[in-house]
């Protein structure tokens, strides 16, 4: 089972499901099991998404973000009430479900700590292994650890978690060393690499008639900026311009795009294939969220990035990390032209970069670190399992059923 909170953008569901494909191909080959599970979100945007094979999707009530905190997304109910039907739900799937394995995004226990009672209940009902999945960067030290103190820190961590699997290169960037997670934890962090090669194109189809260079903006509820510099930056004769204006961009700035777009810029929403288009682009613009930059990792082709100013300083850390390993440009949007952006893709367009010294292979790493965690816990399973069918005497037939790894 996967879980993310999503209250703003698709990072943290993107990021699980990128995992799930990995853990469902590879998985059954490590385990000699047959792979089943469940991504909770709190996204709408997320079943849009195809989930791998044997998989399906929870979809809890959702919650937004304003400078004051969490709030709810949609439903007119107070906070606390809203925090209390979706840890209900949390709880319900949990014991309903009956995973092996729980991956958690980012936030240990969840929205207020709304995950960390179905967790406790889940540790206590029968075998299984609980992972908390960090990003490489969090955010400034000051912030980050304010957060991990808010949801009881390290001996909460210790207590809940059998391991920390923190998805990047601490050549490039070391979290713990930064201060951004405990140094107390460090014996359960394993560091898998950038989730970056092997990410799957699936259509290798171009939305694009000829050469061109993309501008993507994420998730795009915070990309305005960037993409209204990026579609009215002028253009060579000959190269087109694909700007993704991503599926939670508000419509009347996706509609303002459009209308300010130069001849030769293509505004789209969205993308069925972003790694096909992003490969075989002349040069890429991005904002720095952990799943864009990672798909760029996975390429050659020059990137500028233009991190976000607002929130957390995650995007800025990454930005300059990346920078100083050499691996891409950036620069801010205060100071970003569209005619500093036109000359740097006119430069740029025809280059490439070589990334090949970053640890990109986390996509392989990970269901390897998930196999060694469920080895106990999944012949555990498959011995009460067997125990049960033999109870009720079930056909022989549908034994071998009932023995699969549940994610």
């Amino acid at each position: 089972m996967f879980y993310s909170h999503d209250s703003v953008g698709l990072g943290h569901v993107r990021r699980n499901l990128v995992l799930a494909h990995a853990l469902a191909n590879q998985l059954p080959g490590l385990t000699g099991r047959p792979v089943t599970g469940i991504l909770i979100t709190g996204t709408s945007h997320a079943p849009g998404f195809p989930a791998p094979e044997g998989w399906d999707w929870v979809l809890l009530p959702g919650i937004g973000k304003s400078p004051a905190g969490y709030l709810p997304r949609n439903l007119s109910l107070p906070m606390d009430q809203l925090v209390s039907l979706r840890s209900r739900l949390l709880q319900g799937v949990l014991a309903g479900f009956r995973p092996d394995l729980v991956i958690v995004d980012r936030h240990a226990t969840g929205v207020h700590r709304e995950l960390e009672g179905a967790l406790r209940h889940a540790r206590a009902a029968g075998p299984v292994r609980v992972v908390l999945g960090l990003r490489e960067v969090l955010d400034a030290p000051g912030p980050a650890f304010s957060e991990w103190a808010r949801f009881g820190g390290a001996r909460m961590v210790k207590s809940l978690f059998d391991a920390i699997w923190v998805y990047g290169d601490p050549a490039v960037h070391d979290p713990v060393a930064s201060g951004e997670i405990p140094f107390s934890l460090r014996k359960l962090i394993r560091y898998t690499g950038y989730l970056a090669a092997g990410r799957p194109s699936v259509s290798g189809t171009s939305c694009m008639d000829g050469p061109y260079v993309m501008t993507t903006v994420g998730g795009g509820s915070d990309g305005h900026a960037l993409a209204r510099i990026a579609v009215a930056a002028p253009l060579p004769a000959g190269l087109g311009h694909l700007v993704v204006a991503g599926p939670q961009m508000p419509t009347k700035e996706y509609e303002d795009l459009v209308r300010h777009a130069r001849p030769g810029v293509k505004v789209v929403p969205a993308l069925d294939d972003v790694v096909f288009h992003l490969r075989h682009a002349a040069a890429v613009v991005a904002m720095g969220g952990y799943n864009t930059v990672c798909e760029i990792m996975s390429t050659s082709v020059p990137a500028l990035i233009v991190p976000r100013t607002e929130s957390r300083a995650e995007q800025r850390i990454r930005a300059n990390s990346l920078a100083t390993a050499g691996y891409l440009e950036q620069h801010e949007i205060s100071t970003l032209t569209p005619e500093i952006l036109a000359e740097w893709l006119d430069t740029r367009r025809g280059t490439t970069v070589d990334r090949r010294r970053a640890v990109l292979d986390g996509l392989i790493r990970v269901p390897q670190l998930a196999a060694g965690l469920l080895g106990p816990a999944v012949a555990a399973g498959i011995a009460a399992d067997e125990a049960a069918v033999s109870a009720l005497e079930v056909p022989a037939a549908a034994k071998g059923s009932a023995a699969r790894v549940a994610v």
